[in-house]
């Protein structure tokens, strides 16, 4: 039988979702705590990846038992993760839907804040640029849902099996005070670093040292930037994955604290 698990996790101390010889993955605590509640070693699948220190406020993983438990799986699960990894539901499945083949769209926001502030660090990318040019990133955000290969905007395009990504939604908002941004994108798929580069490049543009046209010219394949500099990962959330047979609310609140009560305005 499959289960479907809808979590969020803070990633300031992981080495991002997945399992690597490198660091310790939000994937391998969570599958060391279902083994040891099961008595047996557990494999779970997961809706996608994430960078070092990047956050998820929703994700979904899949796993397969032989008999489904017969206790409270969801409260004995929370009882011995880390606080900075919450379970939110469990979903019994009625085949065999896959958590990371079978999402059809992924929403990742991107927190900034212009000020120091030491509350905000492991949650929002501090940037201190307070005189962005607001209308020259609108323009050149504009432009993403235009174009569907981003290999200039990918730091491993050749280790991919395609560029091409059908990005449906991008925005920013800022806050009523000015101090705060939020970069909404919604896609498909993502490649390698690809919402950090964007971000970049739409900082960039921000601050004169990129031009629009110039941005355009990577997005349609004719020239690349010459470095590719991704935005610091502390302000990135997976915020919202969606299947055809499941769409569920993202419970914002888990990352309130960390991005702030803003009321958000369009930009």
């Amino acid at each position: 039988m499959r289960y479907f698990f809808h979590i969020g996790y803070n990633g300031t101390n992981y080495n991002g979702w997945q399992r690597h010889p490198y660091g310790l993955g939000v994937q391998q605590v969570v599958e060391g705590c279902l083994s040891t509640i099961l008595k047996r070693p557990v494999a779970i699948v997961g809706c996608g990846r994430t960078d070092a220190g990047v956050h998820a406020s929703q994700f979904f993983f899949h796993v397969d038992v032989d008999q489904p438990w017969e206790f409270d799986m969801l409260f004995r699960l929370n009882k011995v993760l880390p606080d900075a990894i919450a379970v939110f539901d469990i979903i019994p499945m009625d085949g065999l839907q896959h958590a990371r083949f079978d999402a059809t769209q992924r929403s990742y926001d991107y927190f900034i804040h212009t000020y120091k502030d030491p509350f905000l660090s492991n949650g929002s990318s501090l940037y201190l640029l307070p005189d962005l040019n607001l209308e020259a990133m609108k323009a050149a955000t504009a432009l993403l849902p235009h174009f569907n290969d981003y290999r200039k905007l990918c730091l491993t395009p050749a280790d991919q099996d395609n560029t091409i990504c059908y990005v449906t939604e991008a925005r920013w908002f800022i806050s009523e005070s000015g101090d705060r941004m939020r970069f909404h994108i919604s896609a498909n798929r993502y490649l390698s670093r690809m919402i950090r580069i964007i971000v970049g490049q739409l900082l960039k543009i921000g601050t004169g040292a990129l031009a629009v046209a110039e941005f355009e010219s990577y997005l349609r394949c004719e020239t690349a930037p010459k470095h590719l500099a991704p935005a610091y990962p502390q302000g990135l959330y997976l915020s919202k994955v969606t299947y055809p047979f499941l769409n569920l609310p993202a419970r914002s609140s888990f990352a309130t604290i960390a991005q702030g009560q803003n009321q958000w305005l369009n930009l």
